[in-house]
């Protein structure tokens, strides 16, 4: 027996779940639904989603509908009579009227009822957790809100970042979509605790901003930020290569206090922080040492 499987997912989170279930012996993927193709960098070159991309490789039939309810997309999922629906970083909301055509499944990056919403993987960084994990669920009509129905649990290292972390996750996703397709018969739902939910929403440029007021926030922020936004100052100054140098000491914002290598240690408020690249806004990053010697500064100075 085969699990008659329809998939709908965007980006490359969803592309190694769906990848997973094509590559199980036991899973049959008869449809895939995912985002119309955007324009993407500079030229805006309209670029097709990482799901998609893999669906075609495999001959596997796609629909990239700008939202389910357009006319075709529940007649057409009906029509194929799936054992289940899943889902994985999709962006859309289903309506009932398609959550009542199979049980479907979502793959949400964090322990719900923590972190609903459009972020999970960032925000458990900025938060400085020491644990997430990826919990499967079942879909209803509201946002992350359904019935739990397993958990991969992760301890995270103090110095993981985000891409570190996503792949992590992604791959215990993987495991989690069989396991929950597998024994979905014996799994009983779980409510989700109201009082213990939190709801996270998409991550904006402006997040990145940092005025080295608290190190602890700002490393964080560099861990969860990882390729956009990154962190940068007021003036469109960006730093990378941050480690932690201490989280008590009290200094003035941005303070130079002293030179590692080819590396600075920068003053906050509350703690400090060793930064190693520096980029103007509009200039090639380099070294922060390199940056402070070009404009003549020093222990003491301020780096902005």
């Amino acid at each position: 027996m085969k699990y008659k499987i329809v998939y709908m997912g965007t980006p490359h989170y969803a592309k190694e779940i769906l990848k997973t279930l094509i590559e199980a012996e036991d899973m049959e993927v008869s449809l895939v639904l995912t985002q119309p193709d955007r324009p993407v960098g500079r030229k805006k070159v309209l670029t097709p989603p990482p799901v998609k991309e893999l669906a075609l490789q495999h001959g596997i039939e796609v629909l990239q509908p700008g939202r389910l309810s357009d006319e075709g997309i529940e007649d057409r999922i009906k029509t194929l009579n799936p054992d289940f629906i899943v889902v994985a970083a999709f962006g859309q909301i289903l309506p009932k009227s398609i959550l009542d055509i199979a049980p479907c499944i979502n793959l949400h990056a964090s322990l719900l009822p923590q972190y609903r919403g459009a972020s999970p993987v960032q925000q458990s960084l900025l938060h400085g957790d020491t644990k997430t994990g990826v919990t499967s669920m079942l879909m209803e009509e509201g946002l992350d809100t359904g019935p739990m129905l397993e958990k991969i649990e992760f301890d995270i290292p103090s110095d993981m970042r985000l891409h570190a972390l996503m792949a992590q996750l992604t791959l215990d996703a993987c495991r989690l979509t069989l396991s929950t397709i597998r024994n979905f018969e014996n799994i009983t739902p779980q409510v989700q605790d109201e009082a213990e939910a939190s709801l996270c929403k998409k991550i904006k440029k402006s997040d990145g901003e940092v005025d080295f007021e608290d190190a602890s926030i700002i490393y964080n922020k560099y861990r969860a930020f990882e390729g956009w936004p990154g962190i940068f100052a007021a003036n469109g100054t960006k730093f990378d290569g941050l480690s932690l140098v201490d989280t008590g000491s009290k200094n003035k914002a941005f303070e130079i206090l002293s030179f590692i290598d080819e590396s600075v240690v920068v003053g906050c408020l509350e703690g400090s922080l060793k930064v190693e690249t520096i980029q103007p806004a509009s200039k090639k990053p380099m070294s922060a040492k390199a940056y402070c010697v070009g404009r003549g500064l020093k222990v003491g100075d301020s780096i902005i």
